[in-house]
């Protein structure tokens, strides 16, 4: 069965075309970063208006790619939840309007639900149970995934996500919009042991937090220019991201040991080195399967929304023509 996939929940347009959930026919993402470079981060109403722009000619270009036509799709799923709402609206609107001139049906996918189908799409064996770190710029849940469409959540980020977290780090470093990707590449020159960061308290066994992280960087930035000092940008780019890995690392493989589950990861931190550097070789000491996307799966994808949009149709879920966007939603 081929499912068309919608993505439009922050700075990505996205359609493609997947079979049975599991391989992948036409993948096609249409990025606003360099736009949004020029302000820091991700601008809502700019956003919103290039999904509007981009959504047409980038669905086009998926099913050329793919071969097929809408009378090839079995159904289209789009990402109703969670994310910027209007740029959620893009594409719901946009695949409402789709099935209604199609006379498709419309699944409705739950963001998050799909960056754990990134997983299917890399590893087409790969089957639940397992423990997936669904890590993003928006979101840090540690998930317990006991089906296809069953999950729960055993963790989460009680303040800033790790994404956001790099993100404003960076920002104090002088460092550009993504901040992720910036601060790897930053620290790779560093020395991790040269700045003493603070080591997070959460009640939550699998919670994480990381706003004290975030703040005590940037005291130790204040700090430094208030003396007129240099601080090594290098190094603390290096301990932040060193402490922020080994957080995530030891709640993954402490979750995946607990339950005696196969520990994955995905969205788009995932992508980062020394994350998936660090949970396989503490996966591997403790003899645990880890499992980590392709690099062009970590981020926001239509391809993901696809394949999560297959199983969900086969256990029936359906929306009608007054399907709605939410910003916000437990998955």
């Amino acid at each position: 069965m081929l499912i068309l996939g919608i993505e439009s929940s922050c700075d990505e347009t996205s359609a493609a075309v997947v079979r049975d959930g599991r391989q992948i026919l036409s993948n096609v993402v249409a990025t606003q970063i360099d736009e949004h470079r020029l302000y820091g981060g991700v601008v809502p109403e700019i956003a919103s208006r290039r999904h509007i722009e981009n959504i047409v000619p980038v669905t086009e270009q998926a099913l050329a790619e793919a071969g097929v036509s809408m009378d090839d799709i079995g159904a289209v799923a789009v990402t109703y939840t969670p994310g910027l709402i209007g740029a959620l609206l893009a594409g719901v609107s946009f695949a409402k309007g789709l099935c209604y001139a199609s006379g498709k049906e419309l699944v409705p996918v739950h963001h998050l639900r799909g960056h754990v189908a990134s997983l299917y799409l890399t590893y087409p064996d790969l089957e639940p149970p397992f423990i997936a770190l669904a890590v993003s710029g928006g979101h840090t849940h540690m998930i317990r995934v006991d089906g296809y469409t069953s999950f729960e959540v055993l963790g989460r980020a009680v303040d800033d996500a790790a994404g956001e977290a790099f993100d404003k780090v960076a920002r104090t470093l002088g460092l550009p919009y993504p901040g992720g990707p910036e601060i790897s590449r930053l620290a790779l020159d560093g020395d991790p042991s040269r700045y003493k960061l603070p080591d997070p308290h959460t009640s939550g066994e699998f919670d994480v937090s990381f706003s004290g992280l975030k703040t005590a960087c940037l005291n130790i930035v204040n700090t430094a220019s208030m003396k007129g000092e240099q601080i090594n940008r290098a190094d603390l780019a290096a301990a932040f991201e060193q402490k922020v890995t080994d957080i995530l690392s030891r709640r993954l493989i402490g979750a995946a040991e607990e339950y005696g589950l196969p520990a994955c990861i995905c969205g788009g931190v995932s992508v980062n080195g020394e994350l998936q550097r660090k949970c396989r070789l503490a996966a591997e000491k403790k003899g645990i399967p880890f499992y980590a996307p392709d690099r062009k799966l970590c981020g926001d994808n239509g391809a993901m929304i696809a394949a999560a949009g297959y199983f969900e149709y086969l256990t029936g879920s359906r929306a009608g023509l007054d399907l709605n966007a939410y910003a916000t939603s437990e998955i």
